[in-house]
């Protein structure tokens, strides 16, 4: 999906930007597009190609009429006013899209950056990793991606236990090396042991102070910590929905460890049969049918959930753009779609114009008169055809 995205965006925009989690498969995509629009790429966190732009605007012109690939562009963040000249001057010779694809692996400095220099020029893809629609070639069952996490070489490991050692591995390069680089000296032990508490209250509602107690550091700390963590696109914040229903509305957000097999092996949850028995289990399947949803809806589709303080919850509330309207989505574990009565008292709030509940099996069947059970791959797959 995003390989389209891009080809897109590059015919329409001078620069694009390839936004997603270290490792994802951004420069496997780069590189693809490169030969095929027989491109430039520059990996900017090798000395030899950063050497190469010591003088951007020099060494960049002779590449006017080919498509650059920049990566890790955060290692080179001047460079952002440079591509502006560039494409300024392009656009005055005819040159109007496809001058360069950006890859970054963080959205702080990248966003922060291009959004000050290339206003007007540039176009975001938001790459996620692999889901229940892109493996369903390689692997119908849904739980190995589940357990493994979509990240392209934990999931095509030969075993679980090469997976898990893999995903161990990934965590630790974060913690030592590209959390530094983003934001301000974090003690790599005090960052492990937060993103671990995190996974442990898995979809609960973010409770700053009582983190930070478990730190020894201020819920202000903590709160900084947790950007950092959202901003490297590893956490996912899910804000309420506000709603002028006259209840008392829970205002705090819900946070994920985004990738559920990040989510395990901070855990230490080695395979399906682990993952089974521990108490994470049920958490761990809503956060990974929520990053199944957000990474097929439709631009400019809002995502929330909805709890008042009597206890009327939605796990998820879509609210989609044009005329589709508002979704409200329960998530289950079991394989009984059942609902309970807080589902329906959140419905009677705020009236959503089609209700699903999610769960682990295949068929789709109504529920009552207003209520449609259907599997992940099934939604996904409608989702994405909006």
């Amino acid at each position: 999906m995003a390989y389209k995205l891009v080809q897109e965006a590059l015919n329409r925009q001078a620069a694009v930007a390839l936004i997603g989690p270290r490792q994802v498969g951004k420069t496997t995509l780069a590189l693809k597009i490169a030969e095929e629009r027989q491109g430039l790429y520059l990996d900017l966190e090798s000395r030899e190609d950063r050497a190469k732009l010591a003088e951007p605007a020099l060494f960049l012109k002779d590449y006017e009429d080919q498509l650059v690939i920049l990566d890790e562009i955060h290692r080179v963040p001047e460079l952002f006013q440079t591509l502006r000249g560039l494409i300024d001057q392009g656009r005055r010779r005819g040159k109007k899209t496809g001058r360069f694809l950006i890859l970054g692996s963080a959205s702080i400095e990248l966003l922060r950056q291009s959004g000050e220099s290339l206003a007007g020029r540039i176009e975001y893809v938001d790459m996620a990793p692999l889901n229940v629609l892109e493996t369903e070639a390689i692997d119908s069952t849904v739980n190995k991606l589940w357990v493994r996490g979509g990240f392209p070489d934990s999931f095509l490991a030969e075993s679980d236990e090469d997976s898990l050692l893999l995903r161990k591995s990934f965590i630790r390069t974060y913690l030592e090396s590209d959390v530094p680089q983003f934001g301000p000296r974090i003690p790599s032990e005090t960052l492990d042991r937060l993103w671990t508490m995190l996974s442990h209250n898995q979809g609960t509602l973010l409770n700053a102070s009582r983190l930070a107690s478990g730190l020894s550091v201020s819920a202000p700390t903590v709160t900084s910590y947790i950007d950092l963590l959202v901003d490297l696109l590893l956490v996912r914040r899910l804000q309420p929905l506000h709603a002028n229903t006259g209840k008392r509305l829970v205002k705090s957000p819900k946070v994920y460890v985004r990738d559920s097999g990040l989510l395990h092996a901070l855990l230490d949850i080695a395979d399906y049969n682990e993952l089974s028995g521990h108490p994470v289990v049920g958490p761990s399947w809503e956060g990974f049918v929520i990053e199944n949803i957000l990474g097929v809806v439709p631009d400019r589709t809002m995502a929330s959930f909805y709890r008042t303080a009597a206890g009327a919850e939605i796990d998820m509330v879509l609210e989609l753009p044009g005329r589709r309207g508002l979704w409200a989505i329960e998530i289950k574990r079991s394989l009984a779609a059942r609902i309970e009565r807080g589902f329906h008292l959140a419905c009677d709030d705020i009236k959503p114009d089609r209700r699903f509940v999610i769960y682990p099996g295949s068929e789709s069947y109504p529920i009552g008169s207003s209520v449609e059970a259907t599997g992940l791959q099934s939604f996904v797959a409608a989702l994405s055809d909006l």
